[in-house]
């Protein structure tokens, strides 16, 4: 207790729960579990994204009890899936559908890069995975208003094809419309641009959404999706915010606010008939996490009662609903950023933090991680109207399917809008249904997908961090789409450690035919994400990707063979015919010597050690972030030196000029960027870039700052998280082998390029 009181964080807070599970599993190494000399197999586990099963809540020191987070939540009784809450029939308009999830339409790229056989299979392979109404993104130009550079004729895409598949599938397809980035769709929802335009152009703007509708059913989509939400068209006219217009359309009445909303739906009713189904897509509440609590012109769950109302009144089959924050566009439907700083959930990305007890009309689900907070939402807004109501955000039933089966029994919401989850995996529902959870590939809500560099820092867009396969295939390095092309001939493939590159390897090495082998030296694989996760808490469901990495050697006919370190005579002896090397990385270490007051850490051997109340941590990987976030979220004073250049701010987590492995928090995604770096500013943590550690003295550090001035900072202990280096001295003498490095013990970085680098590799076997 009176380390504790100083600030020390014990080995009994930090791992609470099922944590301590993970500890137990990986005891021959201690918590090296989440460290590059960690197992034989970390396999890139290093990428820093990783978190503690089912802690109860903040532990040791903690910063304040805003958004204390529950994980109990994540139970499973359903022994029946197929005859669960999820798989009862729904209406929308004149069609059923069969299970209540649903695929959003969300912007990706295979649109953008034209072929048809991507974008396709992409719709393809989740309508025959079990989803039964997808729509389809806003990806032409549709209108010249709002033409976007990068969405090209409708012209230019075989929607026909597509639409036969689907529909032979199964599926119910409709197309969203939307704005977005154009004059009328600003980046931020508080500039009026609408107030230039006069009455005939609004009334013009109607019958333009009316005649898109037109030749939406003509093209033979089954649903026209308005997204009025975000920053877009319609929620311009019902944003008192964005609205100063002094005619009809003006913010005087609600009556005002939903006219151009009730014109574009009667008329596209009218034009297009009954059956054509219209679905509304609104914020539900608004919130300025500019100037957090400036809210009054912001919409309340009671306005969206009542546009609801009006919307069902003039035809409206159905409502989604999201979130309206002010500038974090990313937020309005990747809600669950604000709990990616552990410690520090409610972070706005503007320093300040949500206390979701009271902002957003205290009616977000601020406990869980971000899981499944809109559903009280959409209850509230159920009780306004009879058409079904559904709501965006992180909703996985997979990971907790007594949460969410009981949302929909409990009339909370009529279906799940679903986007990332089934994109990780397009059998998805298939796989719920027939209870088999462990096979699904998780999200790990990361967002490397969406607007994220590459490794080399030149795509806009890379790939999931689990599904390889996504924003790749049918491209240059995947030819042959997202299934693996049979084996060529019989391969003795021997996988060497069991992280996330090693099991990605020998999954996909297994899936074409080979005999595949896999060896990790400790007892379990998964590499470093269990161990991780004690760090980064439960927020990216990484023991839960381990979980299923472990599962898909089995699916597959992987020979796991554990508890085994693998050196050149083992290797000689099996005699394969390829050798892939996934090792992980080695720690670099500065080398430093605790001094007086001073103490010094391992990233291998903080946990656990009296680190006093002020603490340096020195890197600028994911890994030191991580950690920098975790220590302030229990309280302690941390500050940060690193050898990397901070990031050059860019809109949408979108890439930084700067080279990737030289640049601060180098391995989490942008967007991931964009929330834990203020969170630990708003702590007070300065972050020193491109400077280095002179020495350590007593209860001080000396550094040298990126303008050469050489300063102290007084400090108890300093934590030393320096780079990986890569690992590959094992492949040294093996001739007559094909052989690989891949993951961190090839180009450490993170485990999105580590569990690329092992699909790619497997799939050139």
């Amino acid at each position: 207790m009176e380390n504790q009181e100083k600030g020390a964080l014990s080995r009994r807070s930090f791992l609470t729960g099922a944590a301590a599970t993970a500890a137990l599993a990986v005891a021959a190494t201690g918590l090296a579990a989440c460290t590059p000399s960690g197992g034989g197999g970390g396999g890139g586990g290093g990428g820093g994204e990783v978190t503690p099963e089912a802690p109860t809540g903040n532990t040791g020191v903690t910063v304040g009890q805003i958004n204390p987070q529950d994980y109990d939540y994540r139970t499973n009784t359903i022994t029946d899936f197929a005859n669960s809450a999820f798989f009862t029939p729904w209406q929308i308009g004149s069609h059923t559908i069969p299970n209540r999830m649903v695929k959003s339409a969300a912007f990706q790229l295979a649109f953008m890069r034209g072929n048809p056989d991507e974008y396709i299979t992409y719709y393809k392979r989740m309508a025959e995975g079990g989803v039964k109404m997808i729509w389809i993104e806003d990806c032409a130009s549709l209108w010249d208003f709002t033409a976007s550079p990068m969405k090209p004729p409708m012209e230019a895409f075989d929607m026909p094809a597509l639409l036969s598949e689907l529909h032979g599938a199964g599926a119910v397809v409709g197309y969203q419309f939307d704005t977005m980035g154009s004059p009328v769709g600003p980046l931020t929802f508080s500039r009026p641009f609408i107030a230039n335009y006069s009455t005939e152009d609004v009334k013009s703007w109607v019958q333009a959404i009316i005649d898109i509708g037109v030749r939406l059913k003509e093209t033979g989509f089954d649903a026209y999706e308005l997204n009025f939400a975000a920053n877009n068209l319609g929620q311009s006219f019902f944003s008192r915010a964005r609205n100063t217009r002094t005619d009809e359309y003006g913010p005087q009445s609600l009556d005002s606010r939903c006219k151009f909303m009730e014109e574009c739906i009667s008329g596209i009713k009218a034009a297009c008939g009954q059956d054509f189904i219209v679905q509304l897509l609104i914020n539900g509440v608004e919130e300025n996490d500019a100037v957090l609590g400036d809210s009054t012109q912001y919409v309340t769950v009671e306005e969206t009662k009542a546009i609801a109302k009006k919307a069902e009144a003039a035809g409206a089959d159905a409502i989604h609903l999201r979130i309206g924050p002010n500038i974090m566009h990313i937020a309005q439907f990747a809600s669950e950023l604000y709990f990616a700083p552990r410690g520090l959930e409610g972070q706005t990305g503007h320093g300040a933090r949500f206390d979701f007890s009271k902002h957003y009309g205290g009616i977000l689900r601020g406990s869980h991680s971000g899981c499944g907070i809109n559903l009280d939402l959409a209850g509230a807004i159920k009780e306004a109207v009879s058409i079904p109501v559904g709501c965006a955000s992180y909703n996985d039933p997979a990971q907790a399917p007594d949460y969410f089966e009981q949302a929909i029994l409990d009339g909370k919401v009529d279906f799940l809008i679903m986007n990332r989850p089934l994109c990780v995996d397009p059998g998805y529902v298939n796989k719920l249904m027939e209870g088999r959870i462990d096979e699904i590939a998780p999200c790990t809500r990361c967002l490397h997908c969406f607007y994220d560099s590459d490794l080399k820092g030149t795509a806009l867009m890379e790939h999931c961090r689990v599904n390889a396969a996504n924003w790749r295939a049918y491209g240059p390095v995947m030819p042959e789409g997202y299934t693996p092309a049979p084996a060529a001939g019989d391969k003795k493939v021997m996988v060497v450690g069991g992280g996330p590159a090693g099991c990605e390897a020998a999954r996909i090495a297994a899936q074409r035919g080979y005999s595949v082998t896999l060896y990790e030296k400790t007892g379990v694989l998964g590499g470093r994400l269990e161990g991780a996760e004690s760090i980064k808490g439960p927020h990216e469901n990484l023991r839960r990707l381990a979980t299923y990495f472990a599962k898909q050697q089995e699916v597959c006919g992987v020979n796991v063979v554990t508890g085994t370190e693998v050196d050149a005579d083992l290797i000689k002896s099996e005699a394969p015919d390829v050798v892939i090397l996934a090792t992980g990385g080695i720690r670099t270490s500065l080398g430093l010597t605790a001094s007086g007051k001073t103490a010094v850490y391992d990233f291998e051997n903080f946990i656990g050690a009296d680190l006093g109340i002020k603490v340096v941590v020195w890197g600028g990987n994911c890994h030191a972030v991580d950690t920098a976030v975790y220590l302030a979220g229990q309280g302690y004073k941390v500050d940060i030196v690193a050898p990397d250049s901070y990031p050059v701010p860019a809109p949408f987590g979108m890439p930084s000029p700067l080279d990737p492995l030289k640049t601060f928090d180098k391995g989490h995604s942008g967007n991931m960027r964009e929330f834990l770096l203020p969170a630990l500013t708003a702590t007070g943590c300065h972050i020193w870039c491109d400077a280095k550690i002179n020495s350590v003295g007593d209860g001080f550090i000396e550094i040298t700052t990126d303008t050469g001035l050489k300063q102290t900072i007084a400090c108890d202990s300093v934590v030393d998280v320096s780079d990986l280096l890569p690992n590959k001295a094992l492949l040294d003498g093996l001739n007559g082998i094909e052989a690989y490095a891949i993951g961190d013990c090839d180009v450490p970085y993170n485990i999105a390029e580590a569990i690329s680098a092992g699909n790619l590799t497997a799939r050139m076997l």
